[in-house]
């Protein structure tokens, strides 16, 4: 396999990728604000720890239901008219979410179900966004625009949107619910503006079915070497990940000792190191290529994971943590960019649904075992069956570099 990558062009910010680049940004930053209010929110609406945490499995759950039905639709309409559809409706819910929270009729099964509404309409928002970028951008060009695109909305959902938050609290509970209804027309009225032609498309067979588009998805991205190793090495790693960020809280607090302050700090070095990570993405792949990036990536992950499983200090945790960020970036990054490289133009967004629906699908279950873990042996072994899990990644990614 090649070493290098033959790129060094970065994205015009004319011709389209501005406007997709501002459209991300803004729906991150409402997106961030309604997930830091959400938790408070439902608190104050049950005390029940079941009830509070079906809020949380709902953001996940219409990705395994619902996640390759979106990716084929999102191959056969016009992309850029899916996403502004899909954004006007979600700003439509938030509104009315927002609404509710002001005259008191707020309800943690109207929380629940706006959570599965919204998912249920971002999988088909994500794939078509996927399949959208490489229409706006040229090939090589593909990962410095994954890039600005991931780092920008770290930096607004972590250290603007976030911060923000109590602040709005302040002005009233549907404060940070309203601004997110207002940033999905934003966002929408950003997208709704490209000028893009058509896509043109090869005409389909007669008697072609949407399972039939799913099931094509699905093989041709399980036939594709390197995309099945990323998929593999990308939910064991997401598996490790649920049960880490699931019981982190507690790791710290309890097996470390420290302050809710120590979480905190820890939080904080993950998000800087993930901004860090996004500067060195595209370099770190024009010099030794994009799957030793990744591979690279996750051993250095390996090792932050078992320092902080094994390691009984504050400051290792957290600057594991930040190099974390760092190399999660750069997996992430030169992750989609391979895959929006490697299918073919007309399937985009099935591949992308396979390998999200796929990889997503670690995470819950991942938090559930990582809980167990930690009642069963420690509050620190979550941290090391994470590492376990990322050096099994890593091992099956290994024959895709040598």
């Amino acid at each position: 396999m090649t070493t290098a990558v033959a790129e060094v062009r970065a994205p015009a910010w004319r011709g389209g990728f501005g406007r997709l680049w501002s459209a991300a940004v803004v729906s991150k930053f409402g997106d961030s604000l309604r997930t830091a209010a959400m938790p408070l929110l439902a608190a104050s609406l049950t005390r029940d720890p079941v009830l509070v945490s079906l809020v949380t499995v709902c953001g996940y759950l219409p990705w395994l239901l619902f996640g390759l039905l979106g990716g084929a639709i999102a191959d056969r309409v016009d992309q850029r008219r899916a996403m502004w559809s899909v954004d006007l409706v979600r700003g439509a819910l938030m509104a009315g979410f927002a609404v509710a929270v002001g005259l008191g009729h707020a309800s943690i099964a109207l929380l629940i179900a706006l959570a599965f509404a919204l998912t249920t309409l971002q999988t088909l928002f994500d794939n078509a966004a996927t399949a959208l970028l490489p229409s706006l951008v040229p090939t090589d060009a593909l990962g410095s625009a994954n890039a600005r695109l991931m780092t920008a909305q770290q930096i607004v959902g972590g250290f603007v949107a976030a911060p923000l938050v109590p602040v709005l609290l302040v002005a009233g509970a549907a404060v940070p619910y309203a601004v997110d209804a207002s940033s999905y027309v934003l966002a929408a009225a950003l997208v709704a503006s490209l000028r893009l032609a058509a896509p043109e498309r090869p005409p389909r067979a007669a008697g072609a079915t949407l399972r039939g588009d799913i099931a094509e998805g699905i093989r041709v991205l399980w036939h594709d070497r390197t995309l099945r190793a990323l998929c593999v090495a990308t939910t064991l790693c997401n598996i490790g990940m649920g049960a880490l960020i699931a019981t982190l809280v507690l790791q710290v607090t309890g097996w470390l000792g420290a302050a809710q302050a120590g979480y905190a700090a820890a939080i904080t070095g993950y998000g800087a190191g993930s901004l860090l990570g996004g500067l060195l993405a595209r370099r770190l792949a024009e010099r030794i290529g994009r799957m030793r990036s990744v591979f690279a990536a996750g051993t250095v992950q390996c090792c932050c994971l078992a320092a902080m499983g094994t390691v009984r200090e504050l400051w290792v945790t957290i600057a594991a943590m930040a190099v974390f960020g760092i190399c999660g970036m750069v997996w992430n990054v030169n992750q989609v960019t391979l895959m929006q490289q490697r299918s073919p133009e007309a399937m985009v967004g099935r591949i992308s649904s396979a390998f999200r629906t796929l990889s997503t699908g670690g995470a819950p279950v991942g938090a559930l075992i990582g809980g167990f873990v930690a009642a069963a042996w420690g509050l620190n072994t979550p941290a090391l069956m994470a590492a376990g899990l990322f050096v099994a990644a890593v091992a099956s990614l290994a024959r895709q570099i040598l």
